[in-house]
């Protein structure tokens, strides 16, 4: 068993997520809103552009660990994004980013199996975070979403 699992935000686990957060100089970087959760979920219940929005727990030993939203639109193959991805600030630095990354790749490639392309974006200050996104094998597109520099993967 993978040492992370995902797991849809649901009425059971929804309180746990509220209680992520990133370190203070991180915040700008998954949303502007604190906690970052609650604009995540939001948008989950309220699905802006008509996509599907599922937002999902990052369990690490059966602690939730982390949070992403997954948006797309059904029967595409490459309208598929990442956000509001992060790690809480007491799992940083465990290399949980990347096994969620994978744990996430596998959970489409078997959810959604004619999804070819994960999108996300990188605030323009986020160094670390374009890093390790290239060094995880997304490639920048040179294309903005929302101000902001888009990666994508093919998977």
């Amino acid at each position: 068993m993978s040492e992370i699992h995902i797991k849809l935000i649901s009425s059971d686990n929804w309180r746990d997520a509220l209680e992520l957060s990133v370190h203070d100089e991180q915040q700008k970087f998954v949303a502007s809103i604190h906690p970052p959760v609650a604009i995540a979920l939001a948008k989950a219940y309220i699905r802006p552009d008509g996509r599907m929005i599922e937002p999902y727990g990052i369990y690490h030993q059966n602690k939730m660990a982390g949070f992403f939203n997954l948006h797309y639109t059904p029967g595409s193959k490459d309208d598929y994004w990442l956000f509001h991805f992060f790690i809480d600030k007491k799992f940083q630095r465990n290399g949980l980013g990347s096994k969620t990354l994978n744990e996430l790749i596998r959970h489409i490639k078997n959810t959604y199996p004619y999804c070819n392309r994960l999108n996300l974006t990188v605030h323009p200050e986020n160094e670390a975070g374009r890093s390790f996104y290239l060094k995880f094998g997304f490639s920048e597109d040179n294309i903005l979403t929302f101000d902001e520099p888009t990666f994508s993967i093919k998977i």
